[in-house]
């Protein structure tokens, strides 16, 4: 019975989700747990290989899924995903957005100075991850206020809570993305229903293709300075792995966080509790 209880209680089978970024190294896995879980999911990206391999997987394992390539930079393209989403799968219950990362040119370095960082990188990480986030939600929440029902999942970072060394563009759009969520949440909740609920995740340190350069050297395969002093601030002196995501991804999307909306919620082995000291 104590089983029944806690799978009705996180029970997500039947929803529709739409996940950004979903052929990436965190979302292709949060596609894949979720059509576990009995959603059905829909694997928005760039890159339409990437979608469509995570797709792929998702059908091999008996889930149900659909691949959909969407520039989440242009709204006609996603526009365009969206139909296809609801053809393919239903109305949407939930979207997650995963778009995002951050780009070399946009990074302090010895070789690439603060006053030297080009306006066009700067722009690009800021646009992928802020806009990024704004443009599907506008576009897929519209359904949700007509329906009076829905969920947003952002991802935010840890370089929301206190921006990181580095990464100016990425720690400032991540930041825009936290106060959008709480922004978001608000505004569902009081312009159209309480049933509509926008919170996110806010990622403590995961390899991914985005961030290998800054945390391991490219020749070595060494941690870098960068990476080491990480380690050293994660009072559980690791990294995170991707599945570990996927309790609070599935308690946000879940009738178990029935009452919690505008929430960024942070996963990061205590990285962001710790002081230094």
């Amino acid at each position: 019975m104590a089983k029944d209880y806690v799978a009705q209680m996180f029970d997500v089978s039947g929803k529709v989700v739409a996940i950004t970024g979903g052929g990436g190294i965190l979302c292709s896995v949060m596609a894949e747990a979720l059509a576990k879980a009995g959603a059905a999911v829909a694997v928005l990206d760039l890159r339409q290989e990437a979608a469509a391999e995570v797709a792929k997987k998702i059908a091999s394992q008996g889930g149900r899924a659909v691949a959909v390539c969407v520039d989440v930079l242009d709204r006609q393209s996603i526009e365009d995903a969206c139909k296809q989403v609801v053809d393919a799968l239903g109305p949407v219950d939930v979207l997650v957005n995963g778009a995002g990362g951050n780009k070399k040119e946009a990074t302090t370095s010895p070789e690439l100075s603060f006053f030297d960082l080009p306006e066009s990188a700067i722009r690009w990480v800021f646009d992928l991850n802020c806009l990024g986030t704004i443009m599907p939600s506008q576009i897929f929440c519209r359904a949700m206020a007509e329906r009076g029902a829905g969920n947003v999942v952002n991802i935010s970072s840890m370089s929301a809570f206190h921006p990181l060394t580095k990464v100016l563009g990425y720690s400032g759009a991540k930041a825009a993305v936290s106060s959008f969520t709480e922004w978001l949440a608000v505004h569902m909740a009081q312009e159209y229903s309480p049933k509509i609920r926008v919170n996110a995740v806010a990622p403590g340190f995961f390899l991914t293709e985005q961030n290998r350069f800054l945390l391991v050297d490219e020749k070595t395969g060494q941690p870098t300075a960068r990476g080491k002093s990480i380690i050293d601030s994660t009072p559980m002196a690791r990294y995170g792995e991707p599945a570990e995501l996927l309790g609070a991804l599935l308690w946000l999307i879940s009738d178990a966080s029935s009452f919690v909306t505008g929430t960024v919620l942070a996963v990061d082995g205590g990285f962001n509790a710790f002081s230094g000291v």
